[in-house]
């Protein structure tokens, strides 16, 4: 268990990581507090990380404090959600990466000041029953064990019995973003089983000795599974602050500055609020220091 003093640790890190990302990038992160009255609609597009689950699940929570506002949501990608904000399609861009030197060129181009509003952090951890003897993988070990490639655990310096690769299902967002961020978005092999939750993975993971599979940080701490280090670094809060996680992605909201109208500035409030950094915590998230 984290002591108080390497949560504090972890939250100055991440306070100090993340920001500074948005500060050279953008001149400074927006610190919104709680969601204000407001009325009229809000229109988000871009990431699937984020739009998949996690969005809906916030614009419902949002819209019970502020009936009056509507929001509508597509996910088809950060690049579609910048590329919709420049065009002045979109009120707000969800991205799950930093604006491409070439998108804050062309926002320039436009004279468009685009303000960054951290959410906080996707991280996903590879799992395994605790009987198992491997603890750490490489990166491309990860790869090709979810896309079919290695089948036995033999290959890996376990024993000799097949790997049952357990995954989230198709239409849940971290399906996606597991394959772009561990599987050089390569297509899931033919041996997946897949769930409609963590909760479900890791109860079959916890049954099935040669089980491997995935889940948020928080439920990989869970009994009964035991969370694999990547080419030596842990799966924890303070190595994705620090740059060293590979499956891990920053979440940031995107405005476009001068064009921020009242609704949009509340939603992102909500979103950075208590209570909306509390469903990020529930859904798996690293919530913003």
């Amino acid at each position: 268990m984290k002591t108080a003093a390497a949560r504090s640790r972890v939250a100055l890190v991440l306070q100090s990581v993340l920001g500074s990302v948005c500060a050279v990038l953008l001149g400074g992160c927006s610190e919104s507090g709680p969601s204000e009255v407001a009325q009229g609609k809000v229109i988000v597009k871009g990431s699937n990380t984020i739009g998949e689950e996690l969005a809906p699940r916030l614009i419902s929570e949002y819209r019970k404090e502020q009936p009056k506002v509507s929001v509508e949501l597509e996910s088809k990608g950060t690049g579609s959600g910048i590329a919709a904000l420049l065009a002045g399609q979109c009120d707000i861009a969800a991205a799950s990466r930093v604006v491409s030197p070439v998108e804050l060129g062309q926002a320039q181009s436009k004279h468009i000041h685009l303000a960054c509003h951290m959410v906080g952090a996707y991280s996903v951890a590879v799992i395994v029953n605790p009987s198992n003897a491997v603890a750490d993988l490489s990166r491309d070990q990860v790869r090709d064990i979810f896309t079919g490639v290695i089948t036995n655990w033999y290959a890996l310096k376990g024993p000799d019995a097949p790997i049952h690769p357990y995954i989230r299902d198709p239409i849940s967002g971290t399906y996606l973003g597991f394959r772009e961020l561990a599987m050089e978005d390569k297509p899931y092999g033919s041996n997946v089983k897949t769930f409609t939750n963590y909760a479900s993975i890791i109860q079959a993971v916890a049954s099935d000795v040669n089980g491997i599979g995935y889940a948020g940080f928080d439920a990989a701490q869970k009994p009964g599974v035991k969370a694999l280090s990547i080419r030596g670094v842990p799966a924890e809060a303070l190595s994705v602050v620090e740059g060293r996680y590979p499956y891990s992605r920053v979440l940031r909201l995107y405005t476009n500055q001068e064009k921020e109208a009242p609704p949009a500035r509340s939603f992102i409030g909500f979103v950075q609020s208590t209570r909306g950094q509390a469903i990020l915590a529930e859904m798996g998230f690293l919530p913003r220091p």
